[in-house]
């Protein structure tokens, strides 16, 4: 099940996309195109239904292609990052699209369902995926959804934890359902962005 419901390349909310890793507007502003991959359900969509609008809707359709929303979050420097979010489909049928989306990005997240091991070996696909085609310095995240289904929970925390490491990439687990570690997660990330690098050059 998804969160939001799109057709291929949907465009919502305000915003051009960019096909650079990151842009800097200003001294205090950066633009990054983020992608969300992994498995169909794990909830990839209710993610970003609840860091961009704040709502979980369990009820609603599968993601068809992908579909984009922005969100713009401050930090306690006081630099303002705008994640212009591509959520792609899980479907095996749409996995060949995933390069479109995630070419030029500078941050990946990439979900599994705790509750579902399948869903963690398709997360460690895409980690491979990445690896070999995304940027070389894209800051990726490893998320285990659904934190809230603890006592149906197959994917322990320390293997997801172990895998992350030695993979160069941060993990959490979060609750779309409710809210649990989601702002967090995409806090984490723009703090982890490469500001110095000339793909965040000021103006």
């Amino acid at each position: 099940m998804g969160c939001t419901s799109s057709s291929p390349a949907a465009v919502k909310g305000s915003g051009r996309l960019h096909t650079s890793q990151a842009e800097a507007l200003d001294s205090k502003q950066i633009r990054i195109k983020l992608v969300l991959l992994g498995d169909s359900g794990v909830g990839k969509s209710c993610i970003l239904l609840r860091f961009v609008r704040g709502q979980f809707d369990p009820s609603s359709k599968v993601t068809v292609g992908a579909s984009f929303l922005s969100q713009t979050i401050s930090l306690q420097d006081s630099t303002n990052v705008k994640f212009e979010i591509w959520d792609t489909a899980g479907q095996e049928r749409y996995a060949s699209l995933a390069p479109l989306y995630y070419r030029g990005a500078a941050a990946a997240v990439v979900v599994y369902d705790i509750t579902n091991p399948e869903t963690f070996l398709k997360a460690q696909f895409w980690v491979k995926e990445l690896q070999k085609h995304g940027n070389p310095d894209i800051v990726m995240a490893l998320v285990g959804n659904k934190a809230d289904l603890e006592n149906e929970r197959e994917v322990s925390h320390a293997e997801a934890q172990a895998y992350a490491k030695s993979n160069g990439m941060f993990f959490i687990e979060t609750s779309a359902k409710t809210s649990e570690n989601v702002n967090q997660l995409f806090e984490e990330i723009a703090k982890r962005l490469p500001r110095g690098q000339s793909s965040l050059s000021r103006d």
